[in-house]
């Protein structure tokens, strides 16, 4: 059974989350009450909390929330570069350089996927899908697809219906995520033709950490009219290559980091 604190603190988490989604937009009150599934004076209670110690903002033109500065800041206090970026980075730009469109890699964040770093590619024409920080519900990106798809298929569910109403935002069904899901299993990747940003397509593969754990997924977002069948196969094949040489490299630091234990 869950305290009376405990689920107040798990309402404000749930509130942050969907603010992060909406990024500079903000949401309003309604909004943020519906999509939380809180009543508005809940939802205003806990707002109010948070705006007063500045971890939210409200704008006093729009009267729309947004993710406060003390965020950023408190982002401060860890000084130290995450180690994976560390690894994955050379690899993305590897495979940028060989296909010659932009790639991201994605990492998983509870129920969330955010882009945590992008390079462009050579190609005169990109596709910018994402900024890196941006954030969005696991199931509606390519990236999302990828992810779940090395998931167990009670946990997608899960997922799916914690995020049911953040999905409709972006006019997606549980079903299709679903079926999305089934074929990424079946082959090995995820892809589409057309992705969130139009004219534009994505094919993505997932990264497993050294425990076997799904820790994100490497995307490259061609224009559509470069996406063909063959080049899909050929773009999978090489992100497939660098994500099984990115977690033999996070199986070997977590070998070494459990020595020097």
């Amino acid at each position: 059974m869950i305290s009376g604190g405990t689920q107040s603190i798990q309402r404000a988490v749930s509130v942050l989350r969907i603010l992060a989604t909406a990024r500079e937009a903000g949401l309003g009150l309604t909004e943020i009450s519906m999509h939380a599934e809180l009543t508005r004076p809940t939802a205003h209670r806990i707002l109010s909390v948070l705006v007063a110690e500045g971890i939210v903002e409200q704008r006093p033109g729009t009267r729309r929330y947004v993710v406060g500065e003390q965020i950023p800041l408190f982002a401060l206090a860890r000084r130290t570069r995450d180690p994976l970026l560390d690894i994955i980075s050379p690899h993305l730009r590897a495979a940028v350089d060989a296909i010659g469109d932009t790639g991201f890699f994605t990492r998983r964040s509870g129920l969330d996927t955010v882009c945590v770093a992008r390079q462009l590619g050579t190609y005169p024409i990109q596709a910018l899908a994402w900024d890196v920080g941006e954030r969005r519900p696991l199931g509606v990106t390519n990236a999302g697809i990828a992810i779940l798809s090395g998931m167990q298929a009670d946990t997608v569910r899960d997922v799916l219906v914690k995020n049911q109403s953040l999905l409709s935002q972006y006019g997606v069904s549980t079903e299709t995520i679903l079926q999305h899901v089934a074929m990424a299993c079946a082959k090995g990747f995820a892809a589409r033709a057309r992705s969130l940003t139009p004219g534009a397509g994505a094919v993505s593969v997932m990264i497993r950490s050294s425990s076997g754990a799904v820790h994100g997924a490497l995307t490259i977002t061609p224009i559509s009219r470069r996406l063909s069948p063959k080049r899909i196969d050929e773009i999978a094949a090489r992100l497939r290559m660098h994500a099984e040489a990115i977690e033999s490299e996070l199986r070997k630091a977590a070998a070494s980091r459990s020595v020097r234990n």
